[in-house]
C-alpha cells in the first residue's frame, strides 16, 4: 500500500474558492474583511461576497470567492482571516 502524497493538492488552480467567514455583527465588519481577501486576491471585490445574518440579528456570515491561484496563497489568507479580532470563524 503505498501513501497519498501529502503536498498533492485535491484543488486545480487557478480556481473560484469560496470562503465563509463569521463574526459579531458590527459596523465596519464587511468592509473590513473585503479589505483583507482583496490583500489576498487583488481581483476581489464586494460583488464577489454575499451576506447572512443570523438568526437573531448577532452575527454575520459572510461568503467570499475568490480566484485561488495557489494553495500558499490559500493558506495566507486563512491565517489573516483567521487571526483578525473581528472574526469568530473561517470555514
Amino acid at each position: 500500500m503505498t501513501n497519498p502524497n501529502p503536498e498533492k493538492s485535491l484543488i486545480e488552480y487557478p480556481c473560484d474558492f469560496p470562503i465563509k467567514i463569521m463574526g459579531a455583527m458590527q459596523d465596519g465588519f464587511a468592509d473590513t474583511m473585503v479589505e483583507v481577501v482583496a490583500l489576498h486576491d487583488p481581483d476581489f471585490h464586494a460583488g464577489k461576497m454575499n451576506m447572512r445574518p443570523s438568526t437573531k440579528g448577532n452575527y454575520l456570515s459572510l461568503t467570499v470567492t475568490v480566484r485561488a491561484t495557489s494553495r500558499e496563497q490559500l493558506d495566507n489568507l486563512y491565517r489573516a482571516l483567521s487571526s483578525h479580532p473581528m472574526v469568530k470563524v473561517v470555514l
